[in-house]
């Protein structure tokens, strides 16, 4: 069995890829280890390497998490990165994140999931059904405080201009958390949200699936 190496967004774990099928592959999560005290996102993602196997890997990386899976590929070698709602530099994230990591606005408010903002994060992160709002809700009220201070801080100051050979980038054209119109993705899901690993995962799947297998 052929495996991809999957790492789900900021705060978000394993469930994100429940639906994800790719004929003749296993599905594999690398979990989120607690960052380092100063710790920067190149050193993170060193330790995150520990959890892979010898030799070439896939990895798949869903919106931080993509950035996560390039941050490792520069440590590790890969045969494909896979990128789903996510960005490959700084230049494809929105106006307001590029200023707001500039300034460090992020560090005037508290680290913490707010449940008064839960309806407006739902519909920001394309979360519709019962299933994805229970599913959303779960993230926020169990996201550790001290790795979501350090993983926005990441966000919102990353600097990349590197990728890797072959990288695949599936992007939804409804995604409100990182517009399409600042992005160039490989493959676009018309209509696709941030959170469409789960509702638009048989779509997805097909396109990985035509994917991998050619090339492999």
């Amino acid at each position: 069995m052929k495996w991809v190496y999957c790492i789900s967004g900021l705060g978000a774990d394993e469930r994100i890829f429940q639906h994800l099928q790719i004929r003749g592959f296993a599905l594999k999560h690398l979990r989120w280890i607690q960052p380092l005290s100063g710790e920067s996102m190149k050193e993170y993602a060193y330790r995150m390497c520990a959890q892979l196997p010898e030799g070439p890997v896939i990895l798949l990386g869903v919106s931080f998490g993509g950035m996560m899976a390039l941050e490792m590929a520069k440590h590790k070698p890969t045969r494909r990165v896979i990128l789903i709602s996510s960005v490959k530099s700084s230049r494809e994230m929105p106006p307001w994140m590029r200023i707001s990591g500039r300034l460090r606005l992020n560090r005037l408010a508290p680290a913490r999931p707010w449940k008064w903002l839960a309806g407006i994060e739902n519909a920001f992160l394309g979360a519709k059904t019962p299933e994805e709002k229970k599913l959303a809700g779960e993230f926020r009220s169990q996201v550790d405080r001290e790795y979501l201070a350090w993983a926005l801080q990441q966000v919102l100051t990353w600097q990349n201009s590197w990728q890797p050979p072959g990288l695949i980038h599936l992007h939804g054209s409804g995604d409100h958390t990182f517009p399409i119109r600042n992005i160039r993705p490989t493959h676009t899901i018309a209509g696709g949200g941030h959170f469409m690993v789960m509702n638009r995962a048989g779509e997805i799947s097909r396109i990985l699936e035509e994917l991998l297998n050619k090339s492999d």
